[in-house]
């Protein structure tokens, strides 16, 4: 199978690759900051638009979910370089017009890169590409919703459609969202969850009882100990870098376990202090445990068994025996289980660490009254991710290291309501209880079901079980796995729908009929017929607060998320029995929408009169709050898990895809990582020096990756390899240019998460003709 979409402007021929950094952030960040928001909006309205980043009275970021302090203890300034981006991006004064689309046909849409699409600018009207055409022409709003409706009304069964959502949707679109699908006749309701943190709320469901992270920002902060696991804040979510700051201010330290060494765990340079901007920072990581891909279940596991061989030196001195007995089940069987289960030529074999360094960790650790474990896509995205996940639990459990200040499960989410949307009913398998209390609310029978998630999706639109897909927000192709198998199923839809600012991959790969209808974003004030709006959206650790516009529309044709959800509803549930909502009376006035929030979603109760309340307001979180578990039989579940070392054949490497730092998700803002020392280009992977030998390559060589799986191989092409310091037996390259090595059937054991971060791949020469770089 070949690499996905080509790329006419980008050809990374100007390619510069020089030594990584050693600090992040400083007076560099604030400059690429501005310079980008300089670019995209002009001094005074990024000036404008910045002020209200993140703060109590502005708009959210439209970024990462990482959360904020109260309104008191906030900053003037409280968004990051990425967070600038996000919002240049988004409040650019460029447009995309009729007369853009007219001068561009799909086909030559299909051959850019998506920086250069993403950087048009913002769409402005609807647009529509009729069966057979190869250009959009604009569509009125009324027509549009009429094409949606009557392709909906053909299929034979609600389950030949699909209800994509990606994670910068607010809570009030998710909502009606999932209330349109569901009173459609369908649960398949795809997310960008199901392609990172699907993982985690497997894992930490299964183990304490809600799928969510179990601290604050002031538990974090607090910590004694905290290990950023899997995980680049600086360049993913680098508001985070100021909060690990305070945590060695306040005298707690840091473990970073990562098999790349990121510059934003080695030295923060706050730009918000003098000594960020003058003087060297804060070192940040204590102790860097540079581990193989794939080698954190191991790790947890010895980290876990050197805790119990500690308690059996000096009983009653190193586990938390009274939570044990009273808050846990499974810790006898857990105890036998990983004593006898890894031997420590396994632990080195998988993680490619030297106990020496993980004795230092066990010591770290047994010093630490309060510990909290931190972890993103390194550990989610791997065929033992789930169980991996469900390790850090009961590594917390034996010392009892959940449901008290300062410790606990901290999964760092990424876009930023992705964890509100799941909250809102986002799910292809929401329990009976929210089915039930939608149903009781509506006056209708939502389907019981199982829907289809991200990969289930693309299988069935390949095969044609679904036929008409929609996507409100993301860029589900580019963002997709497996990247030919996700373009040809796209293809064979009948019709695909994106709701969308800016254009994206998803608008050039498309169905025999495709819709583009443009959003608001939420830099812009959202005035409806019950009078200017406000959303709400909850942050990484279970705070919900609003969100209010203050930037005019792009254009004037311009429509938000909710009235496009409703306006699409109503067309297509109009003629239904069962259909009592009054779809416009949302669209006026959102507070009608958190009415019904507040009647169906446990935690939101009065949601209109507390979400006024300065910051927001916290949801619960039993084990959090009172030690309460919602498991089965009321307590924390230890689980027992065998660690099946992964072992590459000669001549191969594990490839992990990442970000670029000009990158967020799927969309690119520059060209330049250069945190990682690589300049105005993308087609880089990364590999340690000794493996290059070891390969007869010599570093600068371009090279084709190839993907080795069950059903045959995959290729990337024209990489150039960079001599890099990553753990030995492992590569890196940026996604989504990598997608195309990520087997669609190769995806993680109870999440079906795509194993993005542990790919075998080989080297081979470059086949095609090779740019000019140097």
């Amino acid at each position: 199978m070949g690499s996905g979409g080509g790329d006419l402007e980008d050809d990374d021929a100007r390619l510069r690759v020089g030594a990584p950094a050693s600090s992040a952030a400083g007076l560099p960040g604030v400059g690429h900051a501005l310079a980008q928001s300089w670019e995209r909006m002009g001094p005074g309205r990024a000036v404008r638009t910045l002020r209200l980043v993140n703060q109590d009275h502005g708009f959210d970021c439209p970024g990462c979910a990482w959360p904020e302090h109260a309104p008191g203890e906030r900053s003037v300034v409280e968004f990051c370089e990425n967070g600038a981006k996000a919002v240049a991006e988004e409040a650019t004064r460029s447009r995309v017009t009729r007369e853009f689309f007219a001068a561009h046909p799909v086909s030559d849409l299909a051959g850019r890169s998506g920086h250069w699409l993403g950087s048009r600018g913002r769409i402005v009207e609807p647009m529509y590409r009729a069966p057979g055409a190869d250009r959009y022409v604009p569509v009125g709003w009324d027509e549009a919703f009429g094409i949606v409706a009557a392709e909906l009304a053909g299929l034979d069964s609600p389950d030949e459609a699909a209800f994509y959502t990606s994670g910068r949707t607010s809570n009030e679109a998710a909502f009606v969202w999932q209330l349109f699908a569901r009173m459609f006749g369908t649960n398949n309701l795809p997310d960008c969850s199901n392609m990172c943190h699907e993982s985690s709320g497997a894992a930490l469901t299964s183990t304490i009882g809600v799928g969510k992270g179990s601290v604050t920002l002031a538990d974090l902060e607090s910590a004694d100990l905290v290990l950023v696991v899997g995980q680049n804040p600086g360049t993913n979510h680098p508001r985070m870098l100021s909060s690990l700051e305070r945590v060695k201010r306040a005298g707690g330290s840091i473990v970073a376990v990562n098999p790349l060494p990121e510059a934003g765990l080695l030295r923060f340079r706050n730009p918000q202090q003098v000594r960020g901007i003058v003087g060297r920072g804060t070192a940040l990581a204590d102790q860097f445990l540079q581990i193989r891909l794939n080698g954190d279940m191991a790790l947890f596991q010895a980290l876990s068994r050197r805790l119990l061989d500690a308690e059996d030196a000096a009983p009653g001195t190193v586990l938390d025996h009274a939570f044990l007995a009273e808050h846990t089940s499974g810790f006898t069987e857990f105890a036998t289980h990983v004593r006898g289960h890894l031997s420590e030529a396994d632990v080195a074999a998988a993680t490619g660490l030297a106990a020496a360094e993980i004795d230092e960790l066990a010591g770290r650790v047994l010093a630490a009254d309060r510990v909290v474990v931190c972890w993103a896509m390194g550990l989610t995205q791997h065929a033992n991710a789930v169980a991996t996940i469900q390790e850090v639990v009961n590594f917390l459990l034996l010392r009892g290291n959940i449901g008290r200040p300062g410790a606990g499960v901290c999964p760092v989410r990424g876009h930023s309501n992705v964890q509100g949307d799941r909250t809102m009913g986002i799910w292809e398998k929401m329990p009976d209880a929210f089915l039930d209390a939608l149903g009781a609310e509506f006056s209708f029978a939502p389907p019981r079901a199982h829907g289809h998630d991200v990969v289930e999706t693309i299988r069935a639109m390949r095969d044609g079980r679904v036929r008409v897909f929609l996507g409100l927000g993301g860029n589900f192709v580019a963002a997709g796995p497996d990247s030919a198998v996700t373009e040809a199923a796209m293809r064979a839809c009948r019709l695909t729908v994106q709701v969308s600012t800016t254009l994206n991959r998803s608008h050039a790969v498309t169905g025999r009929a495709a819709l583009i209808l443009p959003t608001l974003g939420r830099t812009e004030v959202d005035v409806r017929a019950g009078g200017a709006q406000q959303v709400s959206v909850e942050d990484s650790m279970g705070m919900v607060h609003a969100s209010r516009g203050t930037l005019p529309p792009a254009g004037p044709d311009l429509r938000s998320e909710v009235a496009i959800v409703c306006g699409l509803a109503e067309a297509t549930l109009a003629r239904r029995a069962d259909d009592s909502v009054d779809w416009a009376g949302l669209a006026g006035d959102y507070r009608r929408i958190r009415g019904h929030i507040a009647r169906v979603v446990p935690g939101f109760e009065d949601f209109d009169a507390r979400l006024a309340a300065p910051g927001g307001f916290q949801l619960p979180h039993p084990p959090r709050d009172s030690r309460t578990f919602p498991t089965p039989d009321g307590r924390a579940a230890f689980t027992e898990n065998v660690c099946e070392v992964l072992r590459v054949p000669p001549g191969h490497l594990l490839l992990q895809t990442v970000r670029s730092h000009d990158q967020y998700n799927t969309t690119i803002y520059g060209m330049d990582d250069r945190y990682r020392g690589v300049r105005r280009g993308r087609r880089v992977v990364l590999v340690h020096p000794d493996d290059l030998a070891a390969l007869g390559l010599a570093d600068g060589v371009h090279v084709d990756l190839v993907g080795v799986w069950t059903d045959g191989e995959r290729r990337a092409e024209n990489f150039r390899a960079v001599a890099y310091p990553t753990a030995r037996g492992c590569a890196a390259a940026y996604f989504p240019e990598t997608n195309v090595l990520v087997p669609l059937d190769s995806t993680a054991a109870r999440s079906n998460t795509p194993t993005s971060k542990s790919l075998l791949i080989r080297l081979e020469p470059a086949r095609g003709p090779v740019a000019g770089a140097r």
